[in-house]
């Protein structure tokens, strides 16, 4: 579905992802993993057309790099940023709104947003509130909420477990295994190695903006690189 060839991503004077090569076969669950300032947001911004790229990004045969951001996303790919990133300001109803408005409305996006009401039963207890009044949890499922109503067929998620309680992580890998099982492909930026290669079909480890390591999720769990730097303890 995504094949990322020789992607190189700098600022300014810092080159933070150099060369890389990666795929992302439709229906699987393909995990970036690295350290912090390793590269892995960058790729993802770069595939959805936040960071400006050099190499080649094809998605389902056709290149996408270079593309501004919206018609990225027409195209069938979403971002769910780190850090979450709601409208604070604007209601539970608005930032979903706001993310069906690149291509659907009327009766399109009221179904779109009532199929998000319906799988995240707490967005309906909330939906008049403002998003900066939810809590961490809350927000993260409004953050997912919001790339799907676009109907991606391939999302982005990056960091979707981080500063959660364990009860909402284990909440939001289930939510992940639903959404592949509904046919939503995932690339997924993830800090909790363990839990994302337990569920993940192939990943990839950066290092200081390098491709270090590939594999199944099952033989970089078991490779001696991720167990002393990840899985440690």
């Amino acid at each position: 579905m995504l094949t990322v060839t020789d992607l190189s991503v700098r600022y300014g004077q810092i080159e933070a992802v150099r060369g890389l090569g990666l795929s992302v076969a439709k229906g699987s669950v393909t995990v970036l993993l690295g350290s912090n300032g390793a590269g892995k947001s960058s790729t993802l911004n770069a595939i959805a057309g936040l960071a400006a790229p050099r190499g080649r990004i094809e998605f389902e045969g056709s290149r996408i790099d270079g593309q501004a951001p919206e018609d990225i996303v027409r195209k069938g790919i979403a971002l769910c940023p780190e850090g979450r990133r709601v409208f604070p300001s604007l209601s539970v109803a608005e930032n979903l709104h706001l993310g069906g408005a690149v291509h659907a409305t009327g009766d399109e996006l009221a179904a779109r947003i009532e199929a998000e009401l319906a799988r995240f039963p707490i967005l309906r207890e909330r939906y008049h509130q403002k998003a900066g009044l939810l809590s961490g949890g809350e927000q993260q499922m409004l953050a997912i909420a919001r790339a799907l109503m676009s109907a991606p067929r391939l999302l982005l998620l990056d960091e979707p477990s981080l500063g959660l309680a364990p009860k909402v992580v284990d909440q939001v890998f289930d939510l992940i295994l639903t959404l592949r099982d509904q046919g939503i492909t995932i690339l997924l930026v993830e800090q909790n190695a363990e839990r994302a290669l337990e569920i993940a079909d192939r990943g990839y480890v950066l290092q200081s903006g390098d491709l270090v390591l590939s594999g199944t999720g099952e033989e970089l769990a078991q490779s001696d690189l991720i167990r002393q730097a990840y899985l440690a303890g």
